[in-house]
């Protein structure tokens, strides 16, 4: 017998259609075993079996298969998933927090499990995503700096996790970029570079990373560019004589339209 031909419940006990309470579903077709049933221990039966008949749902609610209770959340009404906030299982407070109204979600913003942390950050009302700011999870952190109104983001320019700070450099205000580019992290101070006023980038001229100098190379304004032609790297030396050439080439053209 193949897992897919089996009928087990979360037990280990084999099912049979004659021992359960739920004669009427299986008469009027509502249930089917290996196929739609509340009692098997796979996940996609149990959820087939509420797909079928969601009005039950709310009836399983405390049943005491986490994963019973899990696939009930995505089926019961609103009005009910309140009771699965404080569930003792995480998986059944992860599927929770994907559909509980907002307001429901600011009682589980401090939830001990980060999966669920993280679907709070990513459904939370932006305005209330400030108090997951100090989460002590990194990638909750990430997630409430992609979404914090930009406003706020200058609250995050030191967060302790390089990512964050580079999600932060991309999106904050550009007044505040100048602030972000001493970073400690070079993948921040190259975004910074992308985003910044090109009459702020000679700032960065002397960057220790060859690689955010490059990118300061491309795109500093022309006046600048000669304090970078010794360059210690041979790659931004050679970017610098590349639009230093062009530049000649433009001047030249200039005055031989003119003349």
């Amino acid at each position: 017998m193949t897992d897919i031909d089996e009928s087990m419940d979360w037990q280990g006990n084999e099912l049979r259609c004659a021992d359960c309470s739920n004669q009427a579903l299986l008469d009027a077709k509502r249930c089917q075993i290996r196929h739609a049933c509340v009692h098997d221990r796979y996940a996609k039966r149990i959820d087939r079996f509420f797909e079928w008949n969601p009005e039950l749902a709310v009836k399983y609610l405390v049943h005491p298969y986490f994963e019973v209770r899990a696939v009930a959340a995505k089926h019961v009404d609103l009005f009910h998933l309140p009771r699965l906030i404080n569930d003792p299982d995480e998986t059944v407070r992860w599927s929770a927090a994907q559909r509980l109204p907002p307001r429901y979600l600011l009682l589980m913003r401090a939830d001990p499990d980060r999966e669920v942390r993280i679907r709070v950050a990513s459904r939370l009302e932006e305005c209330h995503l400030g108090s997951m700011m100090k989460d002590m999870d990194y990638y909750v952190r990430q997630i409430v700096a992609m979404r914090l109104p930009t406003g706020m983001l200058i609250l995050m320019m030191h967060d302790t996790d390089p990512e964050v700070r580079l999600t932060v450099a991309k999106r904050i205000g550009d007044e505040w970029l100048v602030k972000m580019s001493c970073d400690e992290d070079a993948r921040v101070r190259i975004e910074v570079v992308r985003r910044i006023d090109g009459g702020q980038l000679h700032l960065l001229l002397r960057d220790p990373d060859w690689r955010v100098r490059y990118e300061v190379a491309d795109r500093i304004p022309e006046k600048h560019l000669a304090q970078m032609s010794a360059d210690d790297d041979s790659v931004v030396r050679k970017l610098v004589a590349s639009r230093l050439a062009q530049g000649k080439d433009v001047q030249e053209a200039q005055i031989f339209s003119v003349v």
